[in-house]
């Protein structure tokens, strides 16, 4: 991130939403807000002597909750930009923070900036979320019900709790601890789609390291099926096994809390032994699916994208063109596609990386000339092609159809619809039909 930051040929503009996307490649415009950050930019230090001063405390994003932050703060401590930020929605406008700056970087009448950028290629990389499991297994009911996400930041050395592992109940170190796979995926409720084995490497990974940090920790991890489809993976749930974490393959019939110590009851189906067991736990773990990025909607709405029946947005063919999205210039990256382990999305990376290059690095974008012709002078101005055109190839200008050839692949939709027969595809005109039918009855 901060050779990025710090690269002379790239423009890294943060806390910005994209508001719409035009033309096609080789000259796209896009427009974006970039939002106030109430902090001047070029005289911010990332000193953190505004943290200090803030009275006011939220909930902190980047833990999960299970911290706080202040009003004004940094989103995490590797953040690039290395500045602060203001939440508008918790400051209380004391002006505590900019008695303290020395650099007078604060701006609290800063408003939202639009702009412009003209480039020629796009690549999308928005990334996912995780799925809420908000009243399921006891999550938002139960105090000692977590997800993996905040299993993460209580392991993590600058975590909330600097590395402990604690129950969120009595703060007590767990022993006990029972995972609970595919919560929100692979159900007709909420999503279909598994998350490409990412949450089962994830419960083993974290599973092995509470029993390095816990001594004489008791895992079980519950699960459907362990997808373990990496270079190495299987080995590693072989070690796991070893090491003496349960794996119980089973479906979670009800969770009980026993209202003075907090403990937690599982009653599951072992659909191995096929008999119905109880477990007692301290802690319980819910592995959640993957999900589309909350600004992935915005994205598809503002560059004209499709998304799949997973939500995620859909590429052009899922065999031939993996990263190519309908548009040609515009890349899809990472798990903006669909859910990816760290290793996929490098590589996925790298792909969009190296077709955006291709056309920028030639300069030229050669086109095959598959659009669709129009006769003007027969058109009725019905508008059916322009509303079932999937590619947006089709506009009108001045009351005049247009095709856009850079933006058009030739599916035949438009000509398909044409009620008055104007319409024609350029490699498949009437004239050069007839005179292929022509030439194949010569010889009889």
């Amino acid at each position: 991130m901060l050779e990025v930051a710090e690269h002379p040929s790239i423009e890294l503009i943060t806390y910005t939403d994209i508001l719409e996307v035009t033309g096609h490649i080789g000259n796209f415009n896009i427009k974006i807000r970039k939002n106030p950050r109430f902090i001047n930019e070029t005289k911010c230090r990332g000193c953190g002597s505004c943290f200090e001063v803030c009275p006011v405390y939220a909930p902190n994003e980047f833990d999960s909750g299970l911290g706080t932050r202040k009003a004004i703060y940094r989103p995490f401590d590797q953040a690039v930009p290395n500045m602060s930020l203001i939440d508008s929605t918790r400051c209380i406008k004391c002006q505590l923070c900019m008695r303290k700056c020395e650099n007078k970087a604060i701006e609290l009448d800063q408003k939202a900036e639009i702009k412009t950028l003209n480039v020629g290629t796009i690549i999308i990389a928005t990334g996912f979320q995780t799925f809420n499991p908000i009243n399921q297994f006891g999550y938002g009911i139960f105090e000692n019900v977590i997800t993996q996400v905040e299993l993460e930041r209580l392991l993590a050395p600058n975590g909330p709790t600097k590395g402990a592992i604690i129950r969120p109940s009595d703060k007590k170190e767990p022993k006990k601890i029972v995972m609970i796979q595919c919560v929100g995926s692979r159900n007709l409720q909420n999503n279909l789609h598994c998350s490409a084995g990412v949450c089962c490497m994830v419960a083993i990974k974290n599973a092995n390291l509470l029993k390095q940090e816990i001594e004489n920790a008791d895992v079980t991890i519950c699960f459907m099926d362990i997808r373990a489809a990496g270079k190495g993976y299987e080995e590693y749930f072989l070690q796991a096994r070893r090491s003496g974490i349960k794996f119980l393959r089973g479906n979670i019939a009800n969770i009980k809390e026993n209202p003075g110590t907090k403990d937690l009851k599982i009653r599951v189906e072992d659909t191995l032994n096929q008999e119905v067991i109880d477990i007692q736990a301290d802690l319980i773990v819910l592995s959640t699916a993957m999900e589309p990025a909350r600004s992935t909607d915005e994205v598809i709405h503002a560059v004209r994208l499709d998304k799949s029946a997973d939500g995620f947005l859909k590429e052009f063919h899922s065999r031939l063109n993996p990263i190519d999205t309908k548009i040609p210039g515009v890349y899809l990256c990472g798990a903006v596609q669909g859910p990816k382990s760290i290793a996929e999305s490098v590589a996925s990376g790298k792909a969009a990386a190296s077709s955006a290059a291709i056309p920028m690095i030639k300069s030229v974008h050669e086109i095959v000339k598959l659009d669709a012709i129009i006769d003007v002078e027969r058109c009725s101005n019905c508008s059916l092609c322009l509303n079932i055109c999937p590619y947006y190839a089709i506009s009108k200008v001045e009351d005049v159809i247009k095709v856009n050839p850079f933006l058009c692949r030739g599916c035949g939709m438009c000509a398909s619809i044409c009620p008055s027969g104007t319409i024609t595809l350029r490699a498949y005109r009437n004239s050069i039909i007839e005179k292929y039918l022509d030439a194949l009855f010569s010889e009889f």
